[in-house]
């Protein structure tokens, strides 16, 4: 089957100009026009390169150190490593410094899935093509509806470190991939390439996730984390209680981003103390810079919009930009410590540079976003971007 191109309508555009960021009903901002011209041009591209990449789920590759069934997510630490002075031991930690040889197949093939379920939902927003939306419906049946293929919503057996652990509870950082994933399914769910029981099944899959995210002792534990973890986890539960229509949850993560995070995170200054003595303090700074921005863009509103809220002391989202924002234009006046690996692969596309482009209305954002690298090849990169489709979060629910 042929791709047909991705044409921008003026049916279409204006299905799009409606912001989810707190902008003025009905005021058009005209750096989101400039935001989807580019990314016209990057799904063009990237939906060349996925149309014919096979269906594949957490059960195509098993490892035989899992505790888990072949439906179970599972990865294994990266900072560990094997005890020279012990070889057949418990592996030791090695902060920064990934050991190759562990097993990622799993984290691998879920981003994957979800570079190919964002891109193309995105082309299905920009287009109206149904063809779109069934393509990225055909990836979301495997992981989540079809019982033979479907993952576990879980994440049990995440982050295991080889003598010690089958999993821990930081593993579910691994479930970031799923946040754009949730938002996919949400803006396809009027699409007639999705049947309702369908939708209710998707919906019964993140609720169950989100369930064990507030149950168990592992979602539990990452969500009181006082660094990016804890981050990680509210914006995958504010993007899947979203989905599921779970408003307390919602509630829930709002309150700990104006309570927890900036008061306890964020410095005076927009930095964040406990990313910055890390061994990556640079990549680690944006990482959660980013996390925090697509935090306040999942629960923002006309009502409440998060992007201006400041703590007493002036804590918030424009102090945070305002601190990384010149090393990001020029990463050689940071004033910290080089990260001790993929320091020359920082910045990219961070999605916090566009979100907040939107949110401010800031032009030198939009600016910058655009110079830098759009689709990383790096793994260590890939799986540190939060979100990557802006179209996915700056249109809401497509009406037929």
């Amino acid at each position: 089957m042929q791709k047909p191109n991705i044409n921008i309508t003026v049916s279409c555009l204006a299905l799009l100009l409606i912001s989810s960021i707190g902008l003025a009903s009905g005021a058009k901002n005209k750096l989101v026009d400039k935001v989807l011209d580019a990314e016209r041009i990057r799904i063009d591209s990237l939906i060349t390169v996925y149309w014919n990449e096979p269906v594949q789920s957490v059960t195509d590759t098993f490892c035989i150190r899992s505790a888990g069934s072949k439906h179970d997510f599972y990865s294994e630490g990266d900072y560990w490593w094997p005890n020279p002075e012990n070889p057949d031991g418990p592996y030791i930690r090695k902060d920064g410094w990934s050991n190759p040889n562990n097993f990622s197949a799993h984290r691998h093939a879920m981003v994957k899935m979800s570079r190919m379920v964002g891109a193309f939902t995105s082309a299905y927003l920009l287009t109206g093509d149904e063809k779109y939306a069934a393509k990225a419906m055909d990836h979301l049946r495997a992981w989540f509806i079809t019982d033979s293929t479907a993952m576990s919503p879980n994440m049990l057996y995440a982050q295991a470190i080889n003598g010690l652990y089958t999993g821990r509870g930081i593993g579910l950082i691994d479930g970031l991939h799923l946040v754009e994933v949730a938002r996919s399914a949400s803006l396809l769910e009027q699409s007639k390439a999705v049947s309702d029981v369908e939708i209710v099944k998707l919906k019964k899959w993140f609720s169950d996730f989100l369930n064990w995210m507030q149950t168990h002792e592992y979602g539990k534990s990452e969500m009181s984390q006082t660094n990016n973890h804890g981050t990680c986890w509210a914006v995958q539960a504010a993007a899947f209680a979203q989905f599921t229509g779970n408003d307390s949850v919602t509630a829930f993560c709002a309150n700990r981003y104006k309570t927890v995070f900036l008061p306890d995170q964020m410095n005076l200054d927009g930095s964040f103390p406990l990313e910055l003595k890390r061994t990556k303090p640079y990549g680690y700074s944006l990482f959660n810079i980013d996390a925090m921005s697509v935090l306040v863009q999942i629960l923002s509103s006309e009502e409440n919009n998060y992007w201006n809220y400041e703590t007493p002391d002036g804590k918030g989202m424009e102090q945070g930009l305002k601190f990384i924002y010149p090393y990001i234009v020029n990463k050689m006046d940071w004033p910290h410590q080089p990260d001790v690996l993929y320091w020359n692969n920082w910045p990219v596309r961070q999605p916090s540079l566009v979100l907040a482009a939107l949110a401010f209305k800031n032009k030198n954002y939009f600016e910058t976003w655009l110079k830098l690298e759009s689709d990383p090849i790096e793994d260590e990169v890939q799986r540190n971007l939060v979100i990557r489709y802006p179209v996915l979060w700056i249109s809401g629910k497509r009406k037929h």
